[in-house]
């Protein structure tokens, strides 16, 4: 569920408390997990009501997906950060290596909203966004090809999976050393896609 639609959304006003109830809540995962912030803490921090935090947000969940959507824009973007062919298995596209020191250096907050296994609203929205564009640029660049659902269903959950083991010091990398590897697995994905397909 996203955020709740309210008459006047598109008033400065509207924006602005929006961004203090992203920042509140954010600010409140820092110090512990989401299943445990409650929306008068929140709405607090925001300087708010609680009336006024649910006429902009259904629930915190709704909040949370809503904060998340920055950086998933983000994640999305960094892989796909090239023009023509992809970069090679040793040249990773440079904004996922700064979109890793990001979300190291935030590891608590993004804890919080990645849960263990790809979940939580971090991972849902991140999974169902990076799946949309691997398929829309799978299906721009191989119109032919079958199986394009699943290839984008694979990059989703290898990146989402990933992500999410190493917030939770699953896995040990340095963000330069993770984005070598998450690049490489991704053009395996790819490459062992094509090859079941048929394609050169």
């Amino acid at each position: 569920m996203g955020p709740a639609v309210t008459d006047g959304s598109a008033d400065p006003r509207t924006a602005r408390t929006r961004a203090r109830l992203r920042a509140a809540l954010l600010a409140a995962c820092e110090e512990r997990s989401l299943d445990r912030v409650g929306v008068a803490q929140v709405a607090r921090g925001a300087g708010v009501g609680r009336a006024t935090f649910y006429l902009h947000y259904d629930d915190l969940h709704a909040l949370a997906v809503d904060a998340c959507a920055e950086i998933v824009t983000w994640a999305v973007d960094a892989l796909h950060a090239w023009d023509g062919a992809p970069p090679g298995p040793d040249d990773p596209p440079a904004p996922l290596g700064a979109l890793l020191v990001e979300i190291g250096a935030r590891a608590p907050v993004y804890r919080s909203l990645l849960r263990e296994g790809g979940g939580g609203p971090l991972g849902e929205l991140l999974h169902a966004e990076l799946r949309q564009r691997s398929l829309g640029e799978l299906r721009a660049r191989r119109p032919a090809d079958p199986g394009q659902d699943l290839t984008a269903s694979a990059v989703a959950a290898l990146f989402t999976g990933v992500l999410a083991d190493w917030v939770h010091g699953r896995t040990s990398a340095t963000p330069a050393l993770l984005a070598a590897r998450i690049w490489r697995m991704l053009l395996a994905v790819h490459a062992t896609a094509r090859l079941t397909d048929g394609t050169p």
